[in-house]
């Protein structure tokens, strides 16, 4: 029988819950009611709050017991008070960090908040994602090796009692040291011997067996890191309090930094793709119909019409089709840059048929007769020549940098 059912009643769930269905109802209640979704409703502010203190004190076992037992005023007088986790410190923590914009931060007062104690390094990892991950978005499941506190021996080191103040260093860890350097004495710093910098001293025979007196233990945590659609490389991703646990301080954090992959088919600017396609020379003139596979296994027909003449360089788009946008998830453009591919040769009986259905040549003035010199034939340039062409004529080599090798062309199929 619990004394109270004020925060079961905000959550909507039974008293008999589980930790599953107190998870569900807390984010199904906190993304309806965040403040940047009902920034002109001040009451969805007030119940975002309700909501998450409910959770953060029923989400936690011995809060849980706690309420249960002696209701809201027995958690204060027990050491909960003004000490438990904000509201956007739980929404960023329960959803992966990210949230939404900057609401949280003017409700809850920013960075005013009062400095607290002392906490353990924040773990960063890359986290490397491909653009149709990004394209779709994903949940990723990322293993980490973290330090935990001692359960056999709650985080002392050894026996209770055992473990007591280093007398050399009287707790501090450091030793003040003097030495004689001819006719001066040279005082300095440096780690306690007798306790190895720990400021505590500990019988072999007295250590914990499991984490043999270092108090902490390396335990294997598997996160579950959401990847929004139309992240960038750059964003990062929070999970406050999951990182190591040191006895006396605050867990630390784990942050995920997302990484692009580089794309064989698709370049990314921004939001928009573009897309390299080589096609023939007779769909450039005469028109087809190209292939194109999207980041989320759809294929997109796209036609070229009769008379539309394609150019080598032409740059066309397709509204709508490129990357979503992050958090708004509007669509960017997908641009399609082409190169068209002339054939090798031609027939020799073809080139009337040419002449006959291809514009005239244009006419050039002649030069006078008298300064006419021999006749000149091209010849092909080898790979090395075509090196020291492109820099005589101020070229430089081609930048293939927008296409990664091994790049996929456009399929093309005329109609």
């Amino acid at each position: 029988m619990v004394k109270e059912t004020k925060f079961y009643e905000i959550l909507g769930v039974t008293v008999d819950c589980t930790e599953a269905q107190l998870k569900t109802a807390y984010k199904k209640g906190a993304l309806k009611h965040h403040p940047d979704k009902n920034a002109h409703n001040p009451e969805a502010a007030e119940k975002f709050k309700d909501l998450s203190k409910a959770y953060e004190v029923l989400s936690d076992p011995q809060k849980r017991q706690l309420y249960d037992q002696y209701g809201e005023e027995g958690l204060e007088q027990g050491g909960m008070g003004g000490g438990g986790m904000a509201a956007e410190d739980l929404f960023a923590q329960f959803f992966g960090g990210g949230g939404f914009g900057g609401g949280l931060g003017g409700m809850f007062g920013g960075g005013m908040r009062e400095q607290g104690p002392k906490k353990a390094r924040t773990i960063h990892h890359v986290h490397k994602v491909s653009l149709e991950d990004i394209y779709k978005g994903k949940v990723s499941k990322l293993a980490l090796q973290k330090s935990v506190i001692c359960q056999s021996c709650d985080g002392r080191g050894g026996k209770e009692g055992a473990v007591r103040t280093c007398p050399g260093c009287q707790g501090a860890g450091m030793k003040t040291m003097m030495r004689q350097m001819g006719p001066m004495i040279q005082r300095f710093q440096t780690v306690c011997p007798d306790c190895q910098g720990e400021g505590e001293t500990i019988r072999d025979k007295d250590r914990c067996k499991k984490c043999m007196g270092k108090k902490t233990v390396v335990e294997r945590k598997v996160l579950h890191v959401h990847v929004d659609r139309g992240v960038k490389t750059g964003h990062k991703i929070d999970f406050r309090g999951e990182g190591d646990q040191m006895p006396g301080v605050l867990p630390g954090d784990v942050q995920f930094e997302i990484e692009q992959k580089p794309h064989a088919r698709f370049q990314r600017k921004d939001d928009d793709l573009v897309y390299r396609a080589e096609i023939d020379l007779l769909t450039a003139l005469a028109g087809g119909t190209i292939y194109i596979e999207h980041l989320d296994d759809r294929w997109l027909n796209v036609n070229i019409y009769p008379g539309e003449m394609i150019k080598p360089g032409d740059l066309k788009q397709i509204k709508g089709q490129g990357m979503p946008s992050f958090r708004h998830h509007d669509f960017g453009n997908l641009y399609i840059h082409f190169d068209v591919k002339f054939p090798e040769k031609t027939e020799m009986q073809n080139l009337q048929l040419l002449e006959q259905v291809l514009p005239p040549r244009t006419r050039q003035t002649l030069p006078p007769t008298d300064s006419m010199n021999d006749d000149y034939d091209l010849e092909d340039i080898d790979a090395r020549g075509h090196a020291r062409a492109q820099g005589a004529a101020g070229l430089g080599e081609e930048d293939d940098d927008d296409v990664p090798p091994g790049a996929e062309r456009m399929q093309c199929a005329s109609q």
